[in-house]
C-alpha cells in the first residue's frame, strides 16, 4: 500500500510531462495526446507548483528540460512502463477469456443460440466456445466451466442450478392445420403425422410415451418422419412435414414469430425433470464463468411460465 499519495501528482500530468520531454515540444505533445497546446502547458505548470521547481526551458518554438526536469523523466519512464505493461496485460486477458460451455442439441440451437447476440453486446470481453452434445459423458467433460443438462437435479460433484422445467406439447405449422384440419383433440393425434426424435435417451418424452400419458395405445400412434436430433424435428414441424413435440421454453420463439402453433391450445405433460445449469464443486474459479452463469440465471428468472416452471 503507498505510504505517501501526497506526494504523487496525477498520472495525466506525469504522462502529458513525458510527452513534452520525449518531443522536446509542447505542440507536438498536444497532436500525440489529442488535446489542446494550452492544455499541455497548464498541466506541466500544475507539475512545475506541484514540484516547486521548473521542468522545461521554454524557447519559442521548442522545450528542453531542465536538470530537474530530467531527473524526473529518468525516474518516470521506468515506472510508466510498468504500468504500461500492467495494463496491456490486463486488456489481454480481458479480449481472450473464454468460457467454455456444453449444452445440448436442443438447448444449444434453440435456446443459447437466439440470446448470445445480445450477452455479446454486453460482454465484448468474453468469448464464449459452445460444444453441443446429447451425449451427457462428454457434456461433463471436466474441461468445461459450464454444462447445461436434462435431469433431476442430481449430478454428483456438481452444483446445479435449474433453468427451467418440462412441460410438452404438440407443435405444427400453421399451414399443415390447413390441409389436416382435425387436429382439435387428442384422440386425433395418432392419424396425423407425427415427426420423432430417435436418440440413446430412452428416458426423454417420445411421441408413444407422450400419448400414454393420455390414455392413448401407443400401438395406435402412426410415426411419418424420423430425425436424430430434437432441433431438426423443430424444423421439419416449421416445414410442414407434420406435428411434433414441443418443449416449453425450447420452442417459444417459434410460436411467439407464428411460424409454430400448438393445435391441441394448453395439453400438455409435465414431468418432474427439468434442465440444469451445472458447475464443478472442485472448479478453480473464473469470473468470466460466474458473469455467463449469472446471465443465463437473469434469462431463466425472465422466461415464461408453464405450470409450474
Amino acid at each position: 500500500m503507498l505510504k505517501n499519495r501526497a506526494a504523487l501528482p496525477r498520472l495525466d500530468y506525469l504522462l502529458t510531462f513525458e510527452a513534452a520531454a520525449e518531443l522536446e515540444s509542447f505542440a507536438a505533445a498536444a497532436k500525440e495526446l489529442h488535446v489542446s497546446e494550452t492544455a499541455v502547458s497548464r498541466k506541466i505548470r500544475l507539475l512545475e507548483h506541484h514540484f516547486n521547481c521548473a521542468l522545461f526551458v521554454r524557447g519559442h518554438r521548442s522545450v528542453r528540460l531542465t536538470d530537474h526536469g530530467r531527473k524526473l523523466l529518468n525516474g518516470i519512464v521506468p515506472a510508466l512502463k510498468t504500468l504500461e505493461r500492467a495494463s496491456e496485460n490486463m486488456l489481454s486477458e480481458r479480449q481472450r477469456s473464454t468460457v467454455r460451455m456444453a449444452a445440448t442439441n436442443s438447448v444449444s440451437s434453440l435456446w443459447l443460440m437466439p440470446r448470445l447476440h445480445k450477452f455479446h453486446q454486453s460482454n465484448a470481453n468474453i468469448t464464449i466456445s459452445l460444444v453441443s452434445s446429447d451425449i451427457d459423458s462428454e457434456c461433463l467433460a471436466e474441461h468445461f466451466d459450464l454444462t447445461i443438462l436434462r435431469g433431476d437435479g442430481d449430478w454428483p460433484g456438481y452444483t446445479a442450478d435449474r433453468l427451467f422445467g418440462e412441460t410438452v406439447f404438440p407443435v405444427c405449422a400453421p399451414g399443415y392445420l390447413l390441409c389436416e384440419p382435425r387436429v382439435e383433440a387428442v384422440e386425433h393425434l395418432p392419424a396425423q403425422s407425427l415427426i420423432e426424435v430417435t436418440n440413446n435417451h430412452t428416458e426423454w418424452l417420445n411421441w408413444k410415451t407422450w400419448l400414454g400419458h393420455h390414455g392413448i395405445d401407443p400401438a395406435s400412434v402412426r410415426l411419418s418422419t424420423f430425425v436424430n436430433t430434437y432441433p431438426l424435428a423443430i424444423q421439419a414441424a416449421i416445414d410442414g412435414l407434420g406435428i411434433a413435440l414441443g418443449w416449453g421454453h425450447l420452442v417459444d420463439r417459434h410460436l411467439q414469430a407464428g411460424t409454430l402453433v400448438k393445435p391441441l391450445g394448453e395439453t400438455h405433460v409435465r414431468t418432474e425433470s427439468g434442465y440444469y445449469l451445472l458447475r464443478r464443486t472442485r472448479a478453480k474459479p473464473h469470473a468470466e464463468s460466474d458473469v455467463v452463469a449469472e446471465w443465463l440465471m437473469s434469462e431463466s428468472a425472465a422466461r415464461k411460465r408453464y405450470a409450474s416452471g
